[in-house]
């Protein structure tokens, strides 16, 4: 079997409203999970990889709800931990016609954020190619934090790919100061780095996408791919750079998960040999589907769907 890519992260039970209004109105709610690195796993999984998923579930209902969910969707749970003391986490989203929709947390304190460096210790590296951390999991606790830091230093020791998206999540972090020293720390060990150029306006004092790159590849990063929203994404590879356009799509439902679904095609699309410019380019289709679905990853294509989209839309002029 090849090897595949790991991921670390909190995926959460996601509570849908299932008709507009704000949170303390709505009277029904539908039941999925939610999460970045879930949402990246799952892509990955539904294009044919093996993937494994390391966090820490509750022993309950939302627990049981994403062990289940990370089976049927063919994701390893051999990386999954369990604890009795702690709950899961989850999350509420309301239902909007435009705009992004209002989130709500409930993960203060959830078993995910009580993981440990101590609990990376029994990963087998050797399964693995790749490994794709986000700027989400670190934001957590102390704890946490540590933990990344403790298998992003080792993936690099077992010399896997390390991808790294800084998702920032400002209302997770105890200050900006330590949630942008932390995240370009973490950046300095990845070989290929996905902001975004609003991110690149916190991570490095510019929103232009040629500066990101510069910053990023100065820390150390030989690939880094800015995403530029529905225009598509400026990709830095050593000392070529071009600029990939995004795809046109009849209607936004939810933007919610398309930055998920980019870095699944970016890795994806890496990890079967296409070019960078190639697996960009499947990233801003993947990102495309997504933003037409309400769901943070039900999206997801399977390679004849995603062929089948990149194949009958057309480009962003640029």
């Amino acid at each position: 079997m090849a090897k595949g890519l790991l991921l670390a992260g909190e995926p959460m039970g996601l509570l849908i409203a299932q008709s507009e209004g704000s949170l303390d109105s709505v009277e029904g709610y539908s039941l999925a999970v939610a999460g970045a690195e879930f949402n990246v796993a799952t892509g990955a999984a539904r294009l044919g990889h093996y993937v494994s998923y390391l966090t820490k579930l509750g022993d309950d209902p939302f627990g049981k709800l994403i062990a289940r969910t990370l089976r049927n969707n063919k994701i390893d749970d051999g990386n999954v931990l369990y604890t009795k003391e702690r709950t899961t986490g989850f999350m509420l989203k309301s239902k909007v016609s435009k705009g992004d929709p209002e989130i709500f947390y409930f993960r203060k304190g959830s078993a995910a954020s009580a993981l440990s460096p101590d609990d990376v210790e029994h990963i087998d590296f050797s399964k693995f190619s790749h490994v794709h951390l986000t700027g989400i999991f670190p934001a957590l606790t102390d704890s946490t934090r540590a933990a990344m830091m403790t298998l992003i230093k080792k993936a690099r020791e077992a010399n896997l790919f390390i991808s790294f998206d800084p998702n920032l999540r400002p209302q997770l972090w105890p200050s900006q100061e330590v949630m942008v020293k932390t995240l370009n720390e973490l950046a300095t060990y990845a070989d290929l780095v996905l902001p975004g150029e609003g991110e690149g306006k916190i991570l490095c004092g510019s929103e232009d996408a040629h500066k990101i790159n510069d910053f990023y590849q100065s820390l150390g990063a030989k690939m880094v791919v800015t995403k530029l929203g529905p225009k598509g994404a400026l990709v830095r590879n050593g000392s070529s750079e071009t600029t990939v356009p995004g795809f046109i799509i009849d209607k936004v439902v939810d933007t919610v998960g398309a930055g998920d679904g980019f870095a699944c095609g970016v890795l994806t699309g890496l990890m079967e040999g296409l070019s960078l410019e190639q697996a960009a380019e499947r990233g801003c289709a993947i990102g495309a589907i997504q933003c037409t679905f309400s769901g943070d990853n039900e999206g997801l294509p399977t390679p004849e769907l995603l062929k089948a989209f990149m194949d009958s839309h057309q480009r962003v002029a640029l």
